[in-house]
């Protein structure tokens, strides 16, 4: 262990006795225990982080070879190809004509003229029901 004998370890175990005394050296040793417990939990996520993202960098390769990845940059093949399902497809195209200008501004027109004239009709009744209030 670390290259120290029986006999050092002794050693350094008395002097740790003698300089903390024997109330201090229990807390000094849980302390310690607590430390190496929590470098040991360190490593070990490094070295299972470390091995997942060799993994992912592995198998990303593996799909870009395969044809099935494209890396970023370069032209999609599949932009020019008509595609349906998917979990989210893109919404089908569907040829409309267009209203010509002249026949969306009529609707427009139209639409608040109707307005105009509802909005008309509900003062005038409020007005005659405030005159007939009234008399």
């Amino acid at each position: 262990m670390f290259g120290i004998g029986m006999t050092e370890l002794l050693l350094i175990m008395g002097l740790a006795l003698i300089v903390l005394g024997p109330k201090k050296l229990p807390d000094l040793a849980r302390a310690l225990g607590k430390g190496f417990a929590e470098f040991k939990r360190a490593t070990e996520d490094f070295k299972h982080t470390m091995q997942e993202e060799t993994r992912i960098a592995e198998t990303k390769e593996r799909l870009m070879e395969d044809g099935k990845l494209t890396p970023p940059g370069a032209a999609d093949p599949l932009s020019e190809a008509d595609i349906t399902g998917g979990v989210n497809p893109a919404p089908k195209k569907t040829e409309t004509p267009e209203q010509p200008v002249a026949e969306k501004s009529q609707t427009v027109t139209t639409t608040d003229t109707d307005a105009a004239e509802k909005n008309e009709e509900i003062v005038a009744e409020k007005e005659s029901s405030r005159r007939s209030d009234h008399v």
